[in-house]
């Protein structure tokens, strides 16, 4: 809400309908109605339906709050209680609906000199919109502080993901020993793996037991050995089951794993992993295995076929924000031209031609990319081409729009000469109105391939096509180094062209 004083129009406003005291006592019936009866049309509406917002959002999240209580009564006492932020809302109300009924007395005694409380009314009305922002955006400082400690790991490896563009040739070693599950009398455990002289192996005791159950006991507890494994490296304890599923066996809450002493020994205790086999095994035994894998030397580097993908997918983003680009501005010129009132407003009936050009142009581009991006999707399948449709549609419609404010703002003084001649309407358009647009079409398309190349990474997280599909499945498996990989090809891609597109807009601009 604006209250702007100014002296000028107190002094020219009329005598007020009522003394100070009846627009005070107005005002706290009806906040507003105070000042309306002292003339003061504009600030009184204002007024009204600034607290009128205000108190529809309270009691939202009032509502909100407390949404098994029923009654006034008790929901306001039940949202104090259990949000702390609305004590401060309800206090701030009290201070402006108090604010207003001063306003409004001092208004009316001071009628022809003004009143100071306008700025301060102003003020506290921010400050209640404000509180009410803060607790609808649930924002929690606290959190964020706690929260941090966990978020530092992620944020690092996005920051710095270049160990994962390159990978080197490994020499893994995966020695296992075998474990039957469950211990049966009629079938003898498997025999300790033999000792094999300067090659890793592992031993473990005993070689048969019981799987954990979920919810439920937990399964047999092995005593795993290693031998001639490489000192200092660290090697992951991993399970085969019947069926060569391998797998990594979290306990404690972390992956297990172990560093071999100077000997290239390792000791290491494992609880039997829970594991579900299909109905389909009915055998009385099944031998299971059990290893330590190791990265025993390292190789030449080579590129990271993860980096390969992702820069594949990002020459796909670039191209379709250039294709989208390219398809809007061919549908956007001609329509731009019929949404321009200077050029359409000769008759009726173009007219109406404007008024609907623009409508639909409205309609259009209050639909966010990502939304046409979805409905493409269903249409023609998963992949850039619903990309670049989804853009196109909205690139027409923004740069129809820009374009045809453009051609509003020109100077009329060319139009009405060209006209004069007996000029046609192509004629008018050809010689007075394009050499006038060029340059800020240049601009505006140029601002618009910008766009859509950020856009293509947004719209790819729904199918659309681009680097946002691997960037979001990235996120979703936690890999956040090649999350990284995609963040940083999109703010290099995009600087590049922020300067590629500055120095077209300094040669046509």
């Amino acid at each position: 809400m604006t209250l702007r004083h100014d002296p000028q129009i107190e002094a020219q406003r009329k005598p007020s309908l009522v003394p100070a005291i009846v627009a005070a006592i107005a005002s706290a019936i009806i906040p507003g109605l105070g000042q309306i009866l002292g003339r003061a049309y504009r600030r009184g509406i204002l007024i009204l339906f600034s607290l009128g917002t205000i108190l529809g959002l309270t009691v939202w999240r009032f509502k909100r709050a407390a949404p098994r209580d029923t009654g006034f009564v008790d929901i306001f006492k039940k949202a104090l209680h259990l949000d702390a932020s609305l004590v401060l809302v309800v206090t701030l109300i009290a201070v402006l609906y108090i604010w207003i009924i001063v306003d409004a007395y001092l208004l009316v005694k001071r009628t022809g000199t003004g009143t100071p409380m306008g700025a301060g009314l102003m003020l506290v009305n921010l400050l209640v919109f404000f509180a009410l922002g803060w607790q609808i955006g649930q924002i929690d400082i606290a959190a964020l502080g706690s929260g941090f400690d966990e978020g530092i790991g992620p944020i690092k490896r996005i920051a710095w993901p270049w160990e994962k563009a390159v990978n080197y040739e490994e020499d893994i070693v995966f020695p296992v020993s075998d474990i039957q599950v469950p211990c049966h009398e009629d079938f003898p455990a498997p025999p300790p793996s033999e000792p094999v002289s300067n090659l890793p192996y592992v031993i473990a005791d005993p070689t048969c037991g019981l799987l954990s159950e979920q919810g439920g006991e937990s399964g047999t507890v092995l005593h795993l050995e290693g031998f001639n494994f490489s000192p200092g490296i660290e090697a992951q304890i991993k399970w085969l089951d019947p069926l060569s599923n391998e797998f990594r066996q979290r306990q404690e809450g972390a992956y297990v794993k172990v560093i071999p002493d100077e000997e290239g020994y390792f000791e290491v205790d494992i609880i039997m992993p829970y594991r579900l086999l299909p109905p389909s095994a009915t055998e009385p035994t099944y031998i299971w295995k059990i290893g330590a894998e190791q990265v025993a030397a390292v190789g030449k580097a080579y590129v990271s076929d993860e980096l390969k993908i992702i820069i594949e997918k990002m020459v796909e983003t670039i191209f379709i924000g250039m294709m989208a680009t390219f398809f809007g501005i061919i549908f956007a010129l001609p329509v731009s031209f019929l949404a321009a009132r200077n050029l359409m407003s000769a008759s009726p009936i173009t007219l109406a031609i404007y008024y609907l050009v623009r409508a639909v142009l409205n309609i259009i581009r209050s639909i966010e990319p990502i939304i046409w991006a979805i409905v493409f999707v269903i249409v023609v399948g998963l992949g850039p081409f619903a990309g670049i449709l989804a853009l196109t549609l909205h690139s027409v419609a923004a740069l129809g729009k820009l374009y045809s404010e453009a051609i509003e703002s020109i100077d009329s003084g060319p139009i009405e000469a060209i006209q004069a001649t007996g000029a046609s309407w192509l004629q008018t358009v050809m010689f007075a109105v394009v050499p006038q647009i060029v340059p800020p079409f240049v601009s505006f398309t140029i601002y618009r391939w910008d766009i859509n190349i950020r856009m293509s990474t947004i719209i790819g997280m729904v199918g659309g096509g681009g680097i946002g599909f691997l960037l979001v499945q990235y996120i979703r498996l936690l890999e956040y180094d090649y999350a990284g990989l995609c963040v940083w090809f999109v703010a290099v891609t995009v600087a590049i062209l922020d300067y590629v597109s500055a120095e077209i807009r300094a040669r046509f601009v």
